[in-house]
């Protein structure tokens, strides 16, 4: 018989249509990656310390305000941060490129620090820009105060906003190719703390972080053939095993199922056509009542509009559509 050693009791129990996983850890949260609906979770709407997963809100923004090839002068302020470092020189420059490898792969403060000071002006100034993005994104649950992660009694976000923000992330294509490196070789040698992307497990892309007040938090994008899903626990101290428990769990109890595949559909006297399919990843006895509801842009001699997709009067997902 297979044993696994983990230090949280977890208890899958089926209800009806339902299943779910009650954890001893504060908070944890798992969601589809193509919609980001939620497919299982305890306490994941609390909010908590989250670490250095703030470091993949700090990487998007970053990206979206500057190319990789900028070059960054690392300030006294920079090179001095407290915490986990790449050991940044001041006065010396390095690229974005480099520094967002040594902030994703290193969790360096001192990178994070150097970033938000070059596309902010300040500090401060790239905080506001990272809570107005959060803001952007609906991430009601979200607050920062620094770019780092290091503990301040009002930064906070919760297991639901982290995952969400390493979905939406995902979506650039520099940010995943970035968040998915193992190893990195460019005058230094580093390997990816997230020790599941060194496994065969499906983890393609995440992040660690830790503070006393936080715990251990993790955040993981795991692709299991058709499946795509996030994982997040917060203040976990066997996240590895959980993660990993999880995602067997997700791939052995769901399925991705096409709800609405691509093509030409007529409504109200519209051609509508559809170039994506609507997919969800549904438990293999949920039964969701679907509701379908498409939207007409009301600009003149637009042909575009959006269709939306309810799941028991849940928005799920929703795709641009041309109306014909």
């Amino acid at each position: 018989m297979k044993k696994w050693f983990v230090s949280i009791v977890m208890l899958f129990v089926l209800f009806s249509n339902s299943t779910q996983i009650e954890a001893a850890g504060n908070s944890y949260v798992v969601i589809d990656a193509e919609n980001g609906r939620t497919l299982m979770g305890v306490n994941e709407h609390a909010r908590l310390p989250i670490a250095s997963l703030t470091k993949i809100w700090t990487a998007l923004v970053v990206l979206e305000n500057s190319d990789l090839s900028d070059e960054v002068v690392i300030s006294k302020e920079a090179s001095m941060v407290e915490g986990s470092s790449i050991y940044l020189i001041e006065n010396e420059t390095y690229t974005i490129d480099y520094l967002l490898h040594g902030l994703m792969m290193q969790s360096g403060n001192d990178a994070a620090t150097a970033l938000a000071e070059h596309v902010g002006g300040s500090v401060e100034g790239f905080v506001k820009l990272m809570n107005e993005k959060a803001q952007l994104y609906r991430l009601h649950e979200t607050t920062f105060t620094n770019p780092t992660g290091l503990h301040n009694e009002v930064h906070l976000s919760s297991a639901y906003d982290t995952a969400k923000m390493l979905q939406i992330a995902m979506k650039n294509p520099e940010f995943k190719k970035i968040a998915s490196t193992q190893h990195f070789s460019d005058g230094r040698q580093w390997k990816n703390k997230h020790r599941l992307m060194h496994e065969k497990v499906g983890a393609i892309a995440g992040k660690t972080g830790y503070t006393k007040v936080a715990g251990r938090t993790l955040a993981t994008f795991f692709e299991r053939e058709q499946k795509s899903f996030v994982v997040v626990t917060i203040n976990e101290g066997n996240d590895w095993n959980v993660h990993r428990n999880l995602a067997d769990f997700i791939d052995q109890n769901f399925e991705q199922q096409t709800i609405v595949k691509t093509g030409k559909y007529n409504a109200n006297g519209l051609s509508i056509e559809l170039d994506e399919p609507l997919q969800m990843l549904l438990h293999k006895k949920e039964r969701p009542n679907f509701q379908h509801i498409v939207k007409i842009s009301r600009l003149k001699d637009s042909n575009r509009g959006v269709w939306l997709l309810y799941a028991d009067d849940v928005l799920v997902a929703s795709k641009l559509v041309t109306i014909r």
